[in-house]
């Protein structure tokens, strides 16, 4: 039996976040009232959109924005999200793992891992793979809450050029519109180990689409104690170098999480696009372009 997710309440996100008032929710929620072609915005959800622009009422509008209307335009990644009946999803989940992690880094920011599982280049596709993804952060947003920040560690072991050749330009141009304009965490850190010619290949790929801002919270270990500067490895597979327990036993456990949320993405699919027909004139020229602030 799937089930819908438990949210971090706002009630709970008063007390965790002192820099977050009520009045900040009640001033959003006027605004969203006036924005017919935008879905039905939950408190919790507009936590979010407050924690990850630092309580700046007009960046978080813009990223409210960007948010949805990029999730209703990007059908590759965010729409047919069934997690038990999509064979392309299904087969990504055999091809790589995209989770977060149990632990946290010493400033309190929460941690996301992703890794190939099975290093067969012709069994890596790129869009139901950047779907699996999103749906992992979706889940670790949505049942998680605000936080302090989010640090992501790609693990590129037996990642080869037949991968990189298997990535999309304009898909990664995508990902990264989204990670910069839309996403409501703060991102404080991309971190690459291991195969540090395959990085390098992925990093030429995307860093044309990146803002300087994003650029400078790259950074690519060639061993672990450069990784241990910014993150605890011990809270890393063991196959990676930590003390987590095996890396297959903890990527089916996330997928079985996945799976348990089914109709979450069902409903959010039907209920969480925005209506083109009902857009304001004044809003047709696009969201403000900006990078949110990590300080």
């Amino acid at each position: 039996m799937t089930e819908m997710i438990q949210r971090v309440s706002l009630e709970e996100e008063l007390v965790r976040n002192p820099e977050l008032k009520k009045s900040h929710i009640k001033l959003l929620k006027e605004w969203c009232k006036k924005q017919p072609h935008l879905p039905k915005i939950l408190d919790s959800e507009l936590v979010l959109f407050l924690s990850s622009n630092y309580y700046d009422l007009e960046r978080a509008k813009a990223t409210i924005e960007a948010f949805y209307t990029i999730r209703t335009n990007t059908k590759e990644y965010f729409s047919s999200r069934d997690p038990l009946k999509n064979e392309e999803l299904r087969q990504a989940f055999q091809t790589s793992t995209f989770m977060p992690l149990d632990g946290e880094t010493p400033e309190g920011y929460k941690i996301f891992f992703g890794r190939l599982i099975n290093y067969d280049p012709s069994k890596f596709v790129w869009a139901p793979s950047m779907k699996y993804l999103h749906m992992s952060l979706d889940l670790s947003m949505f049942t998680q809450g605000a936080a302090k920040g989010h640090v992501f560690i790609f693990d590129m072991s037996n990642a080869t050029l037949g991968h990189s050749t298997r990535m999309s330009l304009l898909g990664c141009r995508k990902l990264i519109n989204y990670l910069q304009e839309g996403l409501p965490i703060r991102l404080k850190g991309i971190h690459f180990i291991r195969s540090m010619t395959i990085v390098q290949i992925v990093l030429g790929m995307i860093k044309p689409f990146m803002k300087k801002e994003i650029t400078q919270t790259v950074h690519v270990h060639t061993n672990d104690e450069t990784l241990e500067k910014f993150v605890p490895v011990d809270i890393l597979p063991n196959e990676c170098g930590g003390k987590a327990g095996p890396l297959i036993e903890i990527h089916q456990k996330h997928i079985k999480f996945l799976e348990d949320h089914r109709d979450f993405f069902l409903e959010e699919e039907i209920n969480c696009r925005v209506d083109e027909s009902l857009r304001p004139r004044r809003s047709s020229g696009g969201a403000l372009s900006f990078f949110r602030r990590s300080s």
